[in-house]
């Protein structure tokens, strides 16, 4: 074994002291001012902000770009020529109309442009509320809004919400066109259905009109292994099904009478929205791809969302509205773990406890 004299361990140790306290100060400070931006950001107002995003510009920025890009030395410097010229003259006769107090020259109709990508809990659904209050608060009457729409279902009630608010829209004669790319199943469809017009991509999932819940249970792996659970409600019905107590035929029968009865209520709220459909032929909870769900009548119309926003460019404003939501400081610093972890543990409650459309 090695020997060491006596400085040299004194200096290993004074070193490694050294280390901590340095460790220690940049672990304080780091926590003061993450605290302090903490305490800076709660005092700002907690409201996302809501992005516009100009799409008819953008395609035509990138058509111009394209096509300049093909041109010939000669030709691509002759272009940027002329497009400084025209944005020039553009930015005069606008900086004209103000001095002279005059109103822009009418525009086209607008059509607003949200997306939806929902998950199982439809939190989603905060954000929807807050781009369609702001549809409704500047639309005109012959505007339109165009749903990009994704989801294969989740609960109940998130929606359920989720379809009330795209109806805000039909109850004010604004037209909704739904547009389904890859997926809107279950609770997708139910939100989809309140449409007035729905476009489909030709390999796109839809249906699923049905209701679906399951829950594992561990009571017989606790009795062999002389655990003893104890579950106490008020109520015939407070509780069903449990994952870790013994369930009873009746808790059964009463659980599938709960799942019939929502089945019931999706059916009848898919049939009001388009009457014209066969609901008990399609409310099995089978599934169809879009050409199959035209057939149907589940879908109106047979592309994408592309095409569909290509083709109102010539004829509307195209507008993307998306409602971003402020993250705190600490939530970037630690990647929301801690919301991550109770969404998984609301989620497997979901799964249990509640019905899924």
């Amino acid at each position: 074994m090695p020997e060491y004299k006596g400085g040299e361990v004194n200096l290993f140790a004074e070193y490694g002291l050294f280390l901590a306290k340095i460790v220690t100060v940049v672990v304080a400070i780091a926590i003061v001012i993450t605290l302090i931006a903490n305490l800076t950001q709660r005092k700002k107002a907690q409201r996302g902000e809501l992005r516009v995003t100009r799409l008819g510009e953008e395609y035509k920025e990138m058509k111009e770009e394209v096509a300049a890009a093909l041109l010939d030395p000669h030709q691509h410097k002759q272009w940027h020529k002329n497009q400084k010229k025209k944005n020039k003259q553009e930015a005069k006769a606008a900086k004209a109309r103000a001095k002279r107090g005059e109103a822009a020259p009418a525009g086209k109709p607008t059509l607003y442009v949200l997306d939806f990508k929902g998950s199982i809990d439809a939190h989603e659904v905060s954000a929807l509320r807050e781009e369609v209050t702001a549809v409704l608060a500047v639309a005109k009457p012959q505007d339109e809004v165009l749903l990009r729409l994704e989801s294969p279902g989740g609960v109940v009630h998130g929606y359920g919400l989720a379809a009330s608010q795209l109806q805000r829209l039909r109850e004010r004669q604004i037209p909704l066109t739904v547009a389904v790319d890859k997926v809107a199943a279950s609770g997708g469809y139910m939100m989809a259905c309140v449409a007035n017009n729905i476009v489909a991509a030709p390999f796109a999932i839809i249906g699923s009109i049905g209701v679906v819940a399951q829950i594992p249970n561990f009571n017989r792996l606790l009795k062999r292994n002389d655990i003893d659970i104890e579950l106490h409600t008020a109520g015939q019905y407070k509780r069903t099904l449990t994952l870790l107590g013994e369930n009873t035929e009746e808790g059964r029968e009463k659980f599938r009478e709960d799942l019939n009865e929502t089945h019931q209520l999706f059916k009848g709220f898919v049939h009001s929205m388009r009457p014209s459909l066969d609901i008990d032929a399609v409310a099995t909870g089978e599934h169809w791809y879009g050409v199959q769900a035209q057939e149907k009548g589940l879908v109106d119309e047979i592309s994408t969302s592309d095409d569909l926003i290509i083709a109102r460019m010539q004829e509307r404003d195209v507008v993307s509205l998306r409602y971003m939501q402020r993250k705190r400081l600490m939530d970037r610093f630690t990647g929301s773990a801690a919301q991550s972890l109770d969404r998984l543990l609301l989620r497997w409650w979901q799964r249990g406890q509640k019905p899924l459309l």
